[in-house]
């Protein structure tokens, strides 16, 4: 590949992923065509797309930008999955896709720019930001329901002595 064209890559790479902080990166060595497409309509239903990338030329695209470790790590035939909502959710897509197309070869994944490289099976396993925003609306609704069941107490004895009152009376 002539130098003009990889820097014409490279810049299309660049402005492709410009903004983007999460991706994984999968093999797809050994899937046919027609696997791949169900791959990618499979992640497409999650907002997930799925990029064959050339490795030398991610790497130069990736520096300076929240991807710079991905690029480091990428080695081998290697696709970028990136998700315009959840990662996660493409994670679990992917972890789930393993047990239909035995080739497929989950490697790496970066979440929001963390340095520190995850594998997507482990990304996978992580809550989503549904799954997040359920633990919070638990946890700010608890101390509202403990009080209400505290305020509801002295009401509900005083009503039993009341009734016990009423049935000795009659």
């Amino acid at each position: 590949m002539s130098r003009p064209v990889k820097e014409l890559v490279t810049r299309h790479l660049r402005e492709r992923y410009a903004g983007v902080d999460s991706a994984c990166v999968v093999d797809l060595t050994g899937l046919n065509v027609k696997a791949q497409e169900q791959l990618r309509a499979l992640l497409r239903q999650r907002s997930a797309r799925l990029h064959v990338v050339k490795n030398s030329l991610a790497r130069r695209a990736f520096q300076d930008t929240p991807l710079e470790p991905l690029g480091r790590a990428l080695e081998g035939p290697c696709a970028l999955v990136v998700s315009d909502q959840s990662l996660i959710e493409a994670a679990k897509a992917l972890v789930a896709a393993t047990r239909e197309f035995e080739k497929l070869t989950l490697k790496q994944a970066i979440i929001e720019g963390d340095p520190n490289l995850l594998t997507v099976e482990r990304l996978s396993r992580m809550k989503g930001r549904r799954e997040l925003l359920g633990d919070l609306a638990a946890l700010l609704t608890s101390p509202v329901r403990s009080l209400a069941g505290c305020l509801r107490a002295p009401q509900a004895k005083i009503a039993g002595c009341l009734k016990a009152m009423i049935d000795k009376a009659a």
